[in-house]
């Protein structure tokens, strides 16, 4: 029984280790001629300090969006798909954000990488887990090896 999925979004967290989960995405997406999207989360900073923030965090936090802005876009023009959606970037927290981005959009299949730990243990500690949890539709989590 095969599954033809329409819309593949990719959750990424623009380190290195991300190419695997658009890799494996991107196939996915062309395989079934599904639309292929993105999604990176920044997360509020105020969170990481336990909302004890000891200083102005605006600005930084507004760097931190500049600079994923600029890394989201150079990751989307080194994978063109076939069927490019949407390159978004939401502030706020992984699972919520991706789950109410891949409702609206009509996601059909989310993508997400998984191994614990910095980064992606963010995502896939407690990420993958999470977004796994509730979602509106398919989750693949990809695994992703321990840099050497």
């Amino acid at each position: 029984m095969s599954h033809e999925y329409k819309h593949v979004l990719a959750a990424v967290d623009l380190t290195e280790e991300c190419n695997a989960v658009m890799d494996r995405a991107r196939e996915i997406a062309d395989r079934n001629g599904a639309t292929f999207s993105l999604v990176h989360i920044v997360e509020p900073m105020a969170m990481a300090f336990g909302g004890d923030v000891p200083m102005d965090l605006s600005q930084l936090q507004q760097q931190q969006f500049d600079q994923a802005k600029e890394k989201l876009a150079a990751l989307r023009a080194q994978y063109p798909a076939t069927r490019f959606g949407d390159a978004h970037l939401v502030y706020g927290q992984p699972r919520q954000e991706i789950h109410q981005l891949a409702t609206k959009e009509k996601c059909d299949l989310i993508v997400i990488g998984s191994h614990g730990r910095h980064g992606l243990a963010l995502l896939l500690g407690s990420t993958a887990n999470d977004v796994l949890h509730g979602a509106p539709c398919d989750v693949l989590a990809v695994r992703l090896k321990k840099p050497e």
